[in-house]
């Protein structure tokens, strides 16, 4: 029975740079009222404490921040070098049970553990960077597709949050179908039952009659972020005083500030950056829809948020989104990149408020009962389960086969040896010959 997790992931509340650190976050969490203590070893953060325990999740960050800001792949050396001296710390007072890797930034930490004390890992693959850039194209791609690739191979099984992703992991890294298992992600719809003042928050942004499309997520091309500023002017051209509100930041940030304005739609569009939790909930449920517009989408957790706040969402029909988002039942979905699409997909929300309310309804429903974190968390153990009889069993079959080979090898005891007890060859012969002569 797993007892002790050693959770491995670089990024962790309240450092937030995508969905990694909420879903690492929730899963310890609801890990921990399964009956396992979970150490999750991840990044410093500003702010932040080295250690510290938080809804029973054991949190240590590890130092890498420098007054000198290294290139990209120094800095992920550098991490997994103080993930692995804080990994081991911990393991030499009370040795861990299973290992669970989120993504290739944590994979040399992963690896050195499993290989240098035996302890069983298993991975998670959020995404592949095959998947994010349409390809593999330079040769930073080609590294990290590498240390996809090794994480992968070096892992026991490897969970991915969608069909979507286990399809890709198949066609990538040539990965067989049964060393991959489909847990999605989740939400926890009891965070958006709260009282506020709706009306303050929505005046800060629109006016009583003016509708708002919330988009939160990275400011990144593969977001799509970019084709909901193209589908905007349609929008508006019907929806006029329809507000546009962008949370997140990311490297595309100013360009998209930019198009907004070149398109004529600046004034509606209000980009937040980042936003605190609290805060974030707000937002959902102030708006009349959700918005996923991404070109390229593992899962879609920002979807199953707006569904628990119980807004309509709007998205393309990529990835993992395809899993839980049905057209005109849960949710309504668009064609990737069509920003002719995506604008119909939003107005027909806009303008049909019964169709809205109904989304509304199936779209809780089925995240209230199907992507729920104890459901989630309770197959992840299921799966620790498994590796875990499966690595013993292994030990033990590896251990049979050592004792019988050292049995095999040992030396045969000599002649000597055997007879040291015995009468002498003569003496033998004659009682022989004396026996036969009474008989």
């Amino acid at each position: 029975m797993p007892k002790r997790v050693l959770m491995l992931s670089w990024e962790y509340p309240p450092r937030i740079i995508g969905g990694l650190a909420r879903v690492v976050w929730a899963l310890s969490r609801e890990l921990v009222k399964t009956g396992c203590e979970v150490h999750v070893v991840t990044a410093d953060h500003p702010g932040q404490p080295e250690h510290e325990i938080a809804d029973g999740v054991h949190i240590h960050r590890v130092k890498t921040q420098t007054d000198t800001t290294p290139d990209f792949l120094s800095w992920v050396n550098r991490l997994n070098f103080g993930l692995l001296q804080y990994a081991i710390q911990i393991h030499r007072q009370t040795p861990f049970d299973i290992i669970h890797a989120h993504d290739w930034m944590v994979a040399d930490a992963a690896w050195v553990m499993k290989s240098g004390f035996g302890i069983p890992f298993i991975a998670t693959m959020h995404a592949t960077e095959s998947g994010r850039m349409h390809g593999i194209h330079n040769d930073m791609q080609s590294y990290i597709h590498q240390m996809e690739w090794r994480l992968t191979f070096e892992a026991w099984e490897v969970i991915v949050n969608s069909n979507s992703m286990h399809e890709e992991l198949q066609r990538s890294f040539k990965m067989p179908s049964d060393k991959i298992v489909i847990i999605p992600n989740g939400t926890d719809p009891d965070v958006f039952d709260f009282e506020f003042n709706n009306h303050a928050m929505r005046s800060k942004y629109a006016r009583d009659q003016e509708q708002i499309i919330l988009y939160v997520g990275r400011m990144v091309r593969e977001k799509g972020v970019q084709v909901l500023l193209d589908a905007a002017p349609r929008v508006l051209s019907e929806r006029p005083g329809t507000q546009f509100l962008m949370v997140g930041t990311g490297y595309y940030l100013e360009d998209l500030k930019r198009q907004a304005w070149q398109s004529g739609v600046g004034e509606n569009c209000h980009f937040l950056g980042y936003v605190g939790d609290a805060e974030l909930l707000e937002l959902y449920k102030c708006a009349d829809v959700v918005c996923i517009p991404s070109l390229y989408e593992p899962f879609g957790i920002v979807a199953l948020e707006g569904m628990a706040a119980q807004v309509p969402v709007v998205t393309s029909d990529v990835g993992g989104l395809k899993d839980f988002v049905e057209n005109m039942e849960t949710g309504v979905t668009t064609y990737a990149g069509d920003a002719s699409s995506l604008a119909w997909g939003l107005l027909q929300v806009l303008r049909n408020p019964e169709l809205a309310q109904r989304l509304r309804e199936t779209g809780y429903d089925k995240v209230k009962h199907i992507y729920n974190w104890k459901v989630i968390a309770s197959r992840t153990y299921e799966v620790y389960q498994k590796v875990l009889n499966e690595a013993n069993m292994q030990k033990a079959k590896a251990e049979m086969v050592s004792a019988a080979s050292e049995k095999l090898e040992a030396p045969m005891p000599s002649e000597g040896k055997v007879t040291v007890n015995a009468a002498p060859k003569e003496k033998t012969a004659k009682v022989t010959k004396d026996t036969k002569a009474k008989r």
